[in-house]
């Protein structure tokens, strides 16, 4: 993933407060599209320009093509506030953050998230790596706001539960962990829609944290149907169990891992 800024040069008459909201709208267009990651984008004023900082998965993350309808519009409206369409510019590798997915195709998905990866929620089956939400094939032009909402809830809960001086623990770790959540039902109904959407299986990872009995805990019944989902050996070195039908995937509590 990449570092980058964008220019907005100021073009006409504007304020302080009207270039703010262009640029906060035209921003939030390209989170809920996945175009840009992470929560905070510092943006300053420089002579006649507006700079803001950015994480990019991919160089040309920021072409028209990869834009939403919603994203679209808000570029245009830059102009209505004054301001240029942005400039690009790459300042290097993001040091911090996971590799792209490097197919040009899926044949699956797996929506993964966790309170530390800023990255898409969604990652090639087949590598287990990021794979961009405007790369994920829908040819709607709606944005993935609901997905992003749904990811900032769950990794806001994840961090919670994961702290070792933790509060609210136990609502927490029910939240991220129990299959009948709010928050996993929430996820589960995303991912299924998706995988209506784009004709292909979407995973959905159901994070386990902590068992009742690590004795039995590797014999547990997918928590959707019922049904044997151990896997007899463990796909990429995480998920120990996979329903097929159900299209969900799980591991053994990490409490009970040696």
């Amino acid at each position: 993933m990449l570092v980058a800024e964008l220019e907005f040069k100021i073009i006409a008459d504007t304020s302080f407060d009207q270039a703010e909201q262009g640029i906060r709208r035209y921003l939030e267009k390209l989170i809920f599209q996945g175009q840009i990651l992470g929560r905070e984008f510092p943006t300053y004023q420089a002579k006649d320009s507006f700079f803001s900082r950015v994480v990019l998965p991919q160089a040309d993350a920021l072409d028209k093509k990869s834009h939403s309808t919603a994203g679209l519009s808000a570029l245009e409206q830059l102009q209505q506030v004054g301001l240029s369409y942005p400039k690009l510019t790459v300042l290097g590798d993001d040091l911090m953050s996971n590799h792209t997915d490097p197919c040009p195709s899926h044949s699956a998905l797996i929506l993964f998230c966790s309170f530390s990866a800023t990255n898409s929620v969604l990652y090639c089956a087949e590598h287990f790596a990021p794979v961009p939400l405007y790369q994920a094939g829908r040819s709607s032009g709606e944005d993935f706001e609901p997905l992003v909402r749904w990811q900032l809830q769950y990794q806001a809960l994840d961090e919670i539960q994961m702290q070792e001086t933790r509060v609210l623990f136990k609502s927490a770790e029910q939240s991220v962990q129990g299959f009948y959540s709010g928050l996993n039902q929430q996820g589960y109904k995303q991912a299924k829609a998706l995988s209506k959407e784009l004709n292909k299986p979407v995973y959905y990872y159901l994070y386990s944290g902590s068992s009742a009995d690590c004795a039995t805990e590797a014999e547990k019944k997918c928590p959707c149907c019922g049904a044997d989902w151990k896997l007899a050996q463990s796909w990429h070195g995480l998920f120990d169990f996979c329903c097929e039908p159900c299209q969900l995937i799980s591991n053994i509590a990490f409490d009970c891992q040696p």
